[in-house]
């Protein structure tokens, strides 16, 4: 449905058609033309949870670093609803190799924007559920109990999980000094897999962040776990912010964090539960 009030103050026009977009779980999202011929995106909720819009748009605020990706400008905040630039229509499909090496490249400099803790200066959220940041030490201590075993307290995620699974999980965490090496709390999107990182004419450009200070690895871990990236974004990645070795085969643990996700928003699905077992068992 058309909602005039979306455009208040931005002298843009008046609504004039409202196409919807796909991706994401947590919003309605329509790409708006108005009667002054403008196109802008408006994302909407019937009933969202506290503050989502205006976190999202912080987090857009926090990606604007020089020489990183480009992002939406945030054009106006309401309680249930954010409205953003047009970063346009193209596909990530029609990219060329080029596209990939400028993304891993600019990605890497996102990374290199570091902080002296984990977490972030308030929670935000990933999808409709909470993403606690409080700001610690340790990055191990950190991932475990604010990416693995928050999840745990969300019912769909304990009842999707079979009782082994939980066990393996909690013992897991303990154990993550011996499998993840130190690595420094950069700048991270927070929910970077595919759909969210887009042409924005020859600039590559990131939307719906998850924003906070934590493991470049877990980062690659989404994008690889999420999508077929081109092996030439990880080279030119690397360029500019090399990884330690055995990466890769660090990916399916880091991306446990996704997968608990997954079941805490929907509950049972089989895909998620499979990966999530044969990474325990593996660990």
């Amino acid at each position: 449905m058309l909602t005039p009030s979306w455009l208040d103050g931005l002298e843009l026009g008046e609504v004039e058609s409202a196409s919807p977009l796909e991706g994401g779980v947590a919003n309605k999202t329509f790409r708006v033309g108005t009667t002054l011929g403008r196109s802008v995106i408006v994302k909407t909720h019937d009933d969202p949870p506290p503050s989502l819009y205006s976190l999202e748009a912080d987090g857009l605020n926090a990606l604007r670093v020089p020489g990183a990706f480009a992002v939406p400008s945030v054009l106006r905040v309401g309680p249930d609803f954010l409205v953003l630039s047009d970063l346009g229509p193209e596909s990530l499909a029609d990219q060329s190799p080029d596209f990939w090496r400028d993304a891993g490249h600019r990605l890497a400099v996102q990374h290199q924007q570091t902080s002296d803790k984990f977490g972030y200066h308030h929670d935000n959220y990933l999808g409709l559920l909470s993403q606690r940041n409080p700001w610690t030490t340790d990055g191990h201590t950190f991932f475990a109990e604010h990416r693995l075993l928050r999840y745990l307290e969300v019912p769909r995620c304990y009842q999707a999980l079979p009782t082994e699974d939980r066990r393996r999980l909690e013992r897991l965490a303990t154990r993550l000094p011996d499998l993840i090496p130190e690595q420094p709390p950069s700048l991270l999107h927070g929910d970077l897999w595919h759909g969210n990182l887009l042409p924005s004419g020859t600039t590559p450009a990131l939307i719906d962040p998850a924003v906070y200070y934590g493991w470049p690895e877990a980062e690659l871990s989404m994008l690889k776990g999420c999508g077929n990236i081109p092996d030439d974004f990880f080279t030119a990645y690397q360029e500019l912010h090399p990884l330690t070795e055995g990466w890769q085969t660090r990916l399916p643990l880091l991306h446990l964090r996704e997968h608990l996700a997954v079941l805490a928003h929907f509950g049972p699905n089989p895909g998620a539960l499979t990966e999530i077992h044969k990474t325990l068992a593996r660990h």
